[in-house]
């Protein structure tokens, strides 16, 4: 009976954790709208990406810290505890979308990882210039993609695979096992519904220590080519075609499953689902890409044309979800207040029979 006693006394904190996490984390940005949460157990602490500025908050909302003024697109989070880093998709990027974001960026679109050691974001209002806290570290590939042209049934386009840059990130086991921890990083994608090359989300795999050894700290207005040259592994999820691709990336060691929200796709004959989900544990295949027609190499591929990755509807997540633990998410529901923009963070569970998230009660 004393063992039992003692166990239970072991267990309920566990229980006790799940149970008390409020519902809803509500915390204000500043002009651009939020592009990423996480939620870090160990401290009580939840991060968010409000795409010039990196925020700390407790779980009441309470903002304990920031990095502001960082120059370009931060995007979507992924945390890992054992390091205590936030790794974050970063776009300095000459287009339409970081017009307004990276002025400095003319003619020299390249993509980071930003990776930000939370422990150090100790007052309201840092900077990310010369600062230990924020460094980051090249994406060559996703880099050397979008400035990539070919030509495809006769027309010379812009962008292998129409890559857009870089924007959801998670840490999770290699694809077709079951642990392990690596950083993947999730293109974005253009939405040309004239495209036949645009139908795969695409993921880099990286080693998180190895990236990390590669950052550096920044000064404004330089450009840095310190990373690595290669990802590990890359790999083409078939889902037809999205509008920038995946928003935010998350993965749930509950389920084991990787969580895809995206911007709903155009193309007619498609579903164009808010989300896609596979399992982690399925092992991809190796073959030629569907619609590629400049790209005759094998790829690790998950779905196909004729199976594609499954999706649901589900009205929130482009702007932010991570996973809590047993189940629960927290995902983003964003909007502005004055001129102020805001993220309410707010609790759901992962429902499998139904194929979607429910309010966590």
């Amino acid at each position: 009976m004393k063992y039992l006693i003692s166990l239970l006394a072991l267990c309920l904190p566990l229980f006790a954790g799940a149970q008390s996490l409020p519902e809803e984390i509500y915390v204000e940005g500043g002009n651009h709208h939020v592009q990423g949460i996480e939620y870090d157990a160990a401290a009580g602490r939840m991060y968010f990406s409000f795409t010039t500025s990196f925020v700390v908050t407790d779980l009441q909302g309470r903002v304990l810290g920031s990095i502001d003024r960082i120059q370009g697109h931060l995007g979507d989070m992924a945390f890992d505890p054992e390091g205590r880093k936030i790794y974050a998709s970063l776009e300095c990027k000459d287009d339409v979308i970081g017009a307004s974001l990276s002025t400095f960026a003319s003619g020299q679109s390249m993509f980071y990882i930003a990776i930000i050691d939370v422990d150090k974001v100790t007052s309201v209002g840092m900077s990310s210039e010369d600062n230990g806290a924020f460094k980051i570290a090249y994406i060559h590939e996703a880099t050397k993609d979008y400035h990539a042209s070919q030509v495809l049934d006769g027309r010379e386009l812009e962008h292998a695979y129409d890559c857009s840059g870089i924007d959801g990130v998670t840490i999770a086991p290699k694809l077709g096992k079951t642990s392990g921890n690596c950083l993947y990083v999730a293109y974005g994608v253009y939405s040309d519904t004239t495209r036949t090359d645009n139908d795969y989300q695409i993921l880099l795999r990286y080693d998180m220590r190895k990236l990390e050894k590669r950052a550096v700290t920044v000064k404004f207005g330089d450009f840095y080519s310190r990373g690595l040259r290669r990802p590990d592994a890359k790999y083409f999820i078939f889902t037809g075609n999205t509008a920038f691709g995946v928003q935010n990336l998350d993965y749930d060691k509950a389920s084991g499953k990787m969580f895809m929200a995206v911007y709903r796709g155009k193309k007619s004959g498609f579903p164009n689902h808010s989300h896609f989900v596979f399992d982690v544990s399925e092992r991809p295949v190796k073959g030629r890409l569907a619609g590629v027609g400049y790209d005759s190499s094998k790829h690790l591929t998950v779905g196909s044309p004729s199976a594609p990755v499954p999706g649901f509807s589900f009205k929130y997540g482009s702007t932010g979800m991570c996973s809590a633990g047993d189940g629960l998410f927290y995902i983003s529901r964003n909007g502005r207040q004055g001129d102020r923009e805001f993220c309410t963070a707010c609790l759901y569970r992962w429902e499998q029979d139904r194929g979607t998230f429910v309010p966590a009660e």
